[in-house]
């Protein structure tokens, strides 16, 4: 059944779509709503993400062995996250990741929940653990916070992006020079019968309720990657430089560590996240899906070169967008992104603003003793 958030019947409120779809995009302000949480003071209903809680004794050696973060030993109210890859390295599942000293609280999308729970549960053997979708009794609410939850407060994941977490790696600029730096953000799990109550409360204390518009937007600005956008079928975690907060390079075997190990070591991803700045003269925008091309010598659309994956309209810097597009394209190129609105074709020049270096190396590559392997082959081309 769709899920329809009891907040959607406030007065001007716009529903969002996509996998935002449930909850409100705007309440009829989404430039001012999106000032508020900017600066720190809004509250945003994200009650349509999935919630998965693991019991048992063995959850935390269990999960860090079979995803991509480091678990054994992760304190009651530290968050991080994790990455479900397939066994050639590419992203299934992305997931924030709390444990509240009893069990061990997933956050993910709301579509990608029950596929979540099933793959765990094929996996569980006879260990000592026990899953359960609880996204139907829990609920998450947003808010512009720079800090995990304290004794005594509900179960609350804190956003590290854009740090590098220990065992972690980046490919884009240090934490001081990084835009997503700016952006505090954590999630509150409640009671699902008690989310209007919660917002209320907070609306009390001087907090206007946002949409999801100020929410990606925001998202964007940060160069943050979501995996219900940015995420599909080839991904491997080194082209949206999600190796900072979902991946521990010197942990022990899991499941893709090899794809992880080898392009970090030895190769280069073949894709790269980079943030677009769009022409906002025409009225209509592209969507998420739409194909970004390099302008041919005639003036034209020319080839096809990656996609866009994320768009919004910023309160400051205009239309704006993430997009991955083929490593070797150059990083000085404008950009043409093409898509189709209502049956009428649009097109929009785009500049871009480098999130992945196209030389396709980490800041703590090791030292190479020579050329950067080329050929690697096998389920997924690492150069």
């Amino acid at each position: 059944m769709d899920y329809e958030s009891p907040l959607l019947s406030r007065r001007g409120a716009v529903a969002a779509s996509g996998p935002d779809a449930g909850v409100a995009w705007h309440y009829g302000d989404p430039t001012a709503e999106q000032r508020a949480l900017s600066r720190g003071g809004a509250v945003v209903d994200q009650s349509h993400l999935g919630i998965v809680r693991v019991a048992g004794p063995d959850r935390l050696s269990w999960l860090h062995s079979i995803t991509s973060q480091q678990l054994e030993g992760l304190a009651p109210r530290t968050s991080t996250e994790l990455l479900v890859l397939s066994p050639q390295g590419h992203v299934e599942h992305a997931a924030g990741v709390v444990d509240d000293g009893e069990a061990t609280w997933l956050i993910t999308e709301r579509e990608s929940a029950p596929g979540l729970v099933g793959w765990l549960d094929r996996m569980k053997f006879m260990l000592r653990v026990e899953i359960t979708d609880a996204t139907d009794d829990w609920a998450a609410i947003g808010e512009p916070v720079a800090a995990d939850g304290i004794e005594g407060e509900p179960v609350t994941w804190h956003d590290a992006w854009p740090n590098v977490l220990g065992g972690g790696t980046r490919y884009g600029p240090p934490e001081s020079e990084h835009p997503g730096a700016a952006r505090p953000w954590r999630l509150v799990l409640v009671p699902r019968a008690d989310l209007e109550a919660e917002v209320a409360a907070r609306e009390a204390a001087g907090w206007p309720l946002a949409g999801t518009w100020a929410t990606e937007a925001l998202r964007v600005e940060a160069w943050r990657p979501r995996y219900a956008r940015e995420v599909d079928e080839r991904t491997i975690p080194h082209e949206l430089d999600w190796l900072r907060t979902a991946v521990h390079i010197n942990k022990g075997c899991y499941r893709g560590q090899e794809t992880v190990a080898r392009v970090h070591n030895l190769g280069r991803p073949p894709r790269r996240l980079v943030m677009l700045h769009l022409d906002g003269s025409q009225h209509l925008l592209p969507e998420p899906g739409a194909e970004v091309r390099l302008p041919a010598s005639d003036g034209g659309a020319g080839k096809v070169v990656g996609t866009l994956t994320s768009m919004a309209r910023h309160h400051e810097l205009g239309p704006i967008g993430l997009a991955v597009l083929k490593r070797n394209v150059p990083e000085e190129a404008e950009l043409l992104v093409s898509g189709e609105i209502s049956g009428q074709g649009i097109e929009v020049t785009a500049a871009q603003e480098v999130v992945v270096p196209g030389d396709g190396v980490s800041a703590d590559r090791p030292e190479s003793h020579g050329p950067l392997t080329r050929g690697l082959r096998g389920p997924t081309s690492l150069i």
